[in-house]
């Protein structure tokens, strides 16, 4: 199949392009506003074209077809969308919006990388289904669920078919150490270069962490599934909670630090708890996580140090 992933040079996008490439033709749509090409394999073409620039869009769609595109492009950040929720919305809603614009006329499935770290907001029951309705606490959670609801809309109105992904708090190599999303990648990169570390709260706020390869596998799962997964929204989690001064203790230990955090006050808009149920893709495609915790943080760790050390030679050369 020829299948477009947009965002394709940032962190999960460029996981998710290079396993895809393996079996089919792959295109990637970026600004490179945070993905780098060097993510990529040097085969696969890149077009460095925003989502908000509304002519090369179409332009770009005049000369290529897609029977897939996973759209990953987006703001992740639920801070940054608190300080900027005008800048959030450009890119998550208008952008998701220009794009089904676009590819209306060749009808492509789409498969959307939604967010269920913050779609749900707050909720009693953990982990959550996806029959919780969404309460988002955060113009994130909100700009992903309009995007959600823009998809269905274009999906029922001009005949293509979607399937939204709700992602869980998403780690593993090439996430940016730099910056307020990301806390496995902040971690590991401060505690791996003796920087002082933080968390902001009291540490017992919990996530559910996801190892990379988990998540590229979820997007494969449902590609061979199109039958069980078209036209359905599937939480992508692992069902449990780690608390996030725990998350600290555990990059700590594997980099063989005793450094502790400093805590400073909570972030608005942040849940307190949450986790995923995700025994519906499981039922549609056999789907499950296979990489402990323990496993991704190592693998995670290993890229990290990979990486300073080969920047460390590069400077001294």
């Amino acid at each position: 199949m020829r299948i477009l992933v947009t965002g394709g040079a940032g962190f999960i996008g460029s996981h998710l392009a290079e396993a895809l490439h393996t079996h089919h033709e792959v295109h990637v749509l970026d600004n490179l506003s945070t993905g780098q090409r060097e993510n990529l394999p040097p085969d696969i073409p890149l077009y460095e074209i925003d989502l908000l620039e509304a002519e090369a869009l179409e332009a770009h769609f005049a000369k290529h077809t897609y029977e897939v595109i996973c759209h990953l492009a987006a703001q992740v950040d639920v801070r940054s969308s608190i300080e900027a929720p005008h800048q959030d919305a450009q890119v998550n809603i208008l952008g998701t919006l220009r794009l089904l614009q676009a590819v209306r006329s060749f009808r492509p499935w789409v498969i959307f990388a939604s967010t269920g770290g913050a779609i749900y907001g707050e909720k009693a029951r953990l982990p959550i289904p996806e029959s919780e309705p969404p309460n988002p606490e955060s113009p994130y959670g909100i700009s992903k669920l309009a995007g959600e609801l823009y998809l269905q809309y274009f999906g029922r109105v001009y005949g293509f078919p979607y399937t939204i992904l709700r992602l869980a708090n998403v780690y593993g190599p090439r996430q940016s150490p730099h910056g307020e999303a990301g806390v496995v990648a902040i971690f590991s990169y401060r505690l791996l270069t003796g920087q002082p570390t933080w968390i902001y709260g009291d540490g017992h706020q919990t996530r559910d962490f996801i190892f990379v390869a988990d998540v590229v596998e979820a997007f494969m799962s449902v590609l061979r599934h199109p039958t069980t997964t078209q036209n359905q929204i599937f939480n992508v989690g692992t069902a449990q909670a780690t608390t996030v001064i725990a998350l600290h203790q555990r990059v700590a230990a594997q980099v063989g630090s005793g450094q502790c955090p400093q805590f400073l006050p909570p972030k608005a808009g942040e849940v307190r708890h949450n986790s995923l149920d995700a025994r519906k893709l499981y039922q549609a495609t056999g789907w499950q996580p296979r990489t402990t915790l323990e496993e991704g943080l190592a693998a995670t760790l290993a890229a990290f140090q990979k990486t300073l050390t080969t920047t460390r030679f590069q400077n001294k050369g």
